[in-house]
Formats: structure tokens, sequence, C-alpha cells
């Protein structure tokens, strides 16, 4: 009997480390996931799927991005994406310098570098616009990551407002919008 106390205590505490040490173990297999997860989304955006490029989102994402008032929810910010892919000229591309997981292994967050290039609404012309990006991620049952909070901020200064005219001062012309949608963004 004793032996059998023993070797049940022996596996308890066996138990217990696996479980306190889970999330560590799947660390790297998790770093592997997003980076895999933003490989997939550059993708993507290359085919001009808004369904697709939506799903990268949770049902409460949160996109933000330089000159723009905060995208809440997935089917805002699907109905953002179907906007911008409806421009012919939109590319979309954002590499992760920086992937990090929480100790808890539900939360991580990547940061990085983007590149867009879109239609100017006023001049009709392609502007490029490139910047840095932050997407923290919360893991999903089941394994995936989903963005729930995507963050893009342009490094291309806003242009100077125009000349005024006859002594009044023309209002600033707003740098056109970066919505990248990770609209990454990246």
């Amino acid at each position: 009997m004793r032996r059998f106390a023993t070797l049940l205590s022996v596996l308890v505490i066996a138990l217990m480390a696996t479980a306190c040490n889970e999330p560590a173990a799947t660390h790297d297999a998790d770093v592997q996931a997003i980076k895999n997860n933003e490989m997939q989304w550059n993708q993507d955006w290359q085919s001009k799927d808004p369904d697709k490029i939506a799903a990268h989102y949770a049902d409460d994402g949160v996109l933000i991005v330089s000159g723009m008032p905060p995208t809440s929810g997935r089917d805002a910010i699907l109905s953002s994406i179907k906007q911008m892919v409806a421009d012919p000229a939109v590319s979309l591309t954002f590499l992760a310098s920086t992937v990090e997981v929480a100790k808890s292994g539900d939360l991580a967050y990547t940061q990085g570098s983007y590149k867009l290039t879109l239609t100017d609404p006023r001049s009709k012309k392609p502007i490029n616009d490139h910047g840095s990006y932050v997407t923290v991620y919360r893991k999903k049952p089941g394994g995936s990551w989903k963005a729930v909070s995507d963050v893009a901020v342009s490094d291309v200064p806003t242009p100077a407002p125009p000349a005024a005219r006859h002594g009044k001062s023309a209002a600033p012309h707003p740098k056109p919008a970066a919505r990248h949608a990770r609209s990454k963004r990246h």
C-alpha cells in the first residue's frame, strides 16, 4: 500500500509539473503558428479576398490606422476591407520583426513593418505608404490565433496644405489612410 501511495504521489507531482509547463511547451509551436498566420494573411491580401482577410480578426477585433477612427468588430472591418480591395491598385504586405507569446500561452503580439499601395481618391494616382504595425492576438479554443487589436502607423509625412487663396487659409489635406487593414496594415 505504501508503494501505491508513493507511486501515486510521484504521478501527481509529475502531472502538476507538466500542467504548469504546458504553455512553455507550446511556446515555439505558438510562435510558428503566428508566423504562419501572418504569411497566410499576406497571401490573402494578394488574392484580394475580403472574407479571407477579415477571417484573421476576432469577432471583437479592433483595427486602428493613422488618420482614421478605430474600426471595431469583424463585420465593420470586413466592410472596410471590401472598400479597399475594390481599388485595383491596392497592395499590402507586412513582415513581423518580433513575435512574442505570453507565458500563459493565450496572448501574443507581432511587431513589424508594412508597405501599402492604393489609389489617392483626389488625384486618382497610386500612392505608396509604409510604416510600422503592432498586432495583438488571442488564442482561440482549438489553437487558432485571431487579431484582437491591429494598429498601423504610417511613416509617410502628411502633405502640406495647399496655398491659401485670397487671404483664406486652406484646411489641411488629410493624409490618405493606410487602411491597410492588415488592414495592415502590414
